[in-house]
């Protein structure tokens, strides 16, 4: 059996990743601040449910440790768990500035490094790091989620050019705006609406999680995507492919 490891599993992107893995006949392990009992019901097959901090070493050699009693090998890891933070850069503190690369990419290295150890032994596994297109393009008031999906592109990148000749594979998948709580939180705020990204899609809509999820399996899967390897693969309608401005954009609709 393959096994796939999937963070932030409770909801959203990780909630349909892990489900979608399991009807691949993986078993899941899954991690969430708050556990994935959810998720975990929805599964039928073999799965484990976690709950912990993927930002502290304590926790995650914890779970590395539940992983290997419960399979004794990991094939694929899926670094999903994330926050977002939304402010004017002038106006970020230090330590909110600290706490999102924490999250974002401190727990995607310690993942990596944890599970990539256990990749290289066996000479073969998967790494799909969930970034974001606010890795690739500049967004505004969004300064620390910026740079840390900008850093986890660079981790990916990295990861695959060390790891690539050992057998172990490194891509990122790259969301634009997805229908998540994630999505219903941030609008709570003020920020932007439905419309405003409606409006700037090419496809004008948002994404579905279980269509990032597709992106992610395809990349973990080694009979469709061995090849493929220190990718960012973009699942946007578009968005970064679009240098229109909104009224020639919403005139060819």
């Amino acid at each position: 059996m393959r096994v796939a490891v999937v963070t932030g599993a409770g909801q959203g992107i990780g909630r349909r990743t892990a489900e979608m893995l399991a009807a691949r006949g993986y078993g899941v392990a899954m991690i969430d601040l708050r556990g994935s009992a959810e998720t975990a019901a929805a599964i039928a097959g073999d799965c484990l449910d976690f709950a912990g901090d993927v930002s502290d070493e304590g926790t995650v050699a914890a779970f590395v440790q539940a992983v290997m009693a419960q399979w004794g090998r990991v094939d694929v890891l899926v670094n999903n768990a994330g926050i977002s933070f939304i402010a004017p850069a002038e106006t970020v503190s230090v330590a909110d500035f600290r706490k999102v690369l924490e999250i974002n990419l401190v727990a995607p290295f310690l993942l990596s490094k944890a599970f990539g150890t256990v990749m290289l032994a066996q000479g073969v596994g998967a790494m799909v790091n969930v970034a974001s297109i606010a890795g690739l393009v500049g967004i505004g008031d969004r300064s620390a989620y910026n740079a840390s999906k900008h850093g986890l592109i660079g981790l990916t990148r990295t990861l695959a050019a060390e790891w690539g000749g050992r057998g172990v594979r490194s891509n990122a998948v790259c969301p634009g705006w997805v229908k998540t709580e994630m999505d219903v939180a941030d609008q709570a705020g003020g920020g932007y609406t439905d419309a405003d990204i409606g409006n700037r899609v090419p496809m004008g809509r948002f994404a579905k999680p279980e269509e990032i999820a597709q992106a992610i399996c395809f990349l973990a899967d080694p009979e469709l995507s061995g090849f493929v390897n220190g990718q960012t693969l973009a699942v946007d309608g578009g968005w970064t492919a679009d240098g229109s401005w909104e009224t020639l954009r919403m005139r060819k609709r």
